[in-house]
């Protein structure tokens, strides 16, 4: 196991985030539900970047350029935040972010999509199907365009949901373990939204190598628990390779939690919304960065103790 930590500890990133972020208990929750509530502030990691990309961002970027790449090209939604965050950090970085947008018709200049183009962005607009089923080719003939005009371009998947940028949530255990020291707490499992399987592998994997008393559940927003699974496997083993670490990733030690998808993205439903209101009445806490997933776990990640 120590080798994996000297492993993980030699990887090169970029210090771009505000870390550690804070740990807070829930109290009032956690006396009505009887499960002893916390949460990981990852919304505190930033303004421009804030939420849990630049995490990952951290090592992707540094990755990029210890490349060489002049462009780094990226997907996500209209409103993606994690495109947001990859042209701020790729404007800190000074090089060129090239954003693949998914909408059907023409956006509002507002949002995140605003925030784009003030940080210098370019920007390509597919529709939902192409993003669906041809994105990454899109993504790959974009590249060999810079490649012809002699700019280095490097390639980051959606939400950067890969070997690398799963170490940012590797990170985030290591945070959370050290932070159990520091509050005189030991939690007994780990909780996450899963959009696109980078955060909930990296908290898979660093549990395993910080955390091995903890379970870590994911609550998918999209598709279901056996596309989740795939992914995060395909994640986890990327990483494992990347490590050299001796680590095995078992599929049926992974809890992807069905039942919970979104109605769309920027769709939220009312009990949804009256639970985004209970929390802020009763803890002065408003989950309001992205209430386009769902309203509990999205930015924050759920501690529990002694939970179930």
């Amino acid at each position: 196991m120590s080798n994996n930590v000297n492993n993980f500890d030699n990887v090169t990133k970029l210090n771009l985030a505000n870390l550690p972020t804070p740990v807070h208990r829930l109290d009032k929750i956690s006396e009505e539900w009887g499960v002893d509530l916390w949460f990981k502030r990852d919304d505190y990691t930033g303004v421009e970047t804030s939420g849990n990309k630049i995490r990952k961002l951290e090592y992707t970027i540094a990755k990029a350029l210890s490349g060489k790449a002049g462009v780094v090209i990226t997907c996500g939604e209209i409103q993606s935040n994690h495109c947001r965050a990859t042209a701020a950090v790729a404007a800190k970085a000074g090089i060129k972010s090239h954003l693949v947008l998914r909408i059907d018709e023409q956006p509002l200049l507002e949002g995140n999509y605003l925030l784009d183009k003030i940080l210098g962005a370019e920007i390509t607009f597919i529709s939902r199907e192409d993003y669906s089923y041809r994105r990454g080719e899109i993504m790959a003939e974009i590249a060999r365009d810079y490649e012809a005009k002699g700019i280095s371009s490097y390639v980051i998947p959606e939400g950067a949901s890969d070997g690398t940028g799963n170490f940012g949530y590797i990170e985030a255990v290591k945070e959370i373990v050290n932070q159990e020291k520091e509050l005189g707490v030991s939690f007994d499992a780990i909780v996450c939204a899963v959009g696109s399987g980078g955060t909930y592998s990296g908290l898979f994997l660093g549990s395993k190598i910080y955390g091995p008393d903890k379970k870590v559940y994911g609550f998918n927003v999209c598709d279901d628990e056996e596309y989740f699974l795939n992914i995060c496997e395909r994640i986890a083993n990327d990483t494992v390779k990347t490590l050299g670490s001796d680590i095995e990733v078992k599929r049926d030690e992974m809890n992807i939690i069905d039942g919970y998808k979104r109605l769309g993205y920027a769709i939220s439903k009312d009990e949804e919304l009256a639970f985004i209101t209970e929390v802020a009445r009763k803890e002065g806490v408003i989950f309001f960065e992205k209430f386009i997933y769902f309203s509990n776990v999205d930015n924050c990640v759920i501690l529990s103790n002694k939970g179930k």
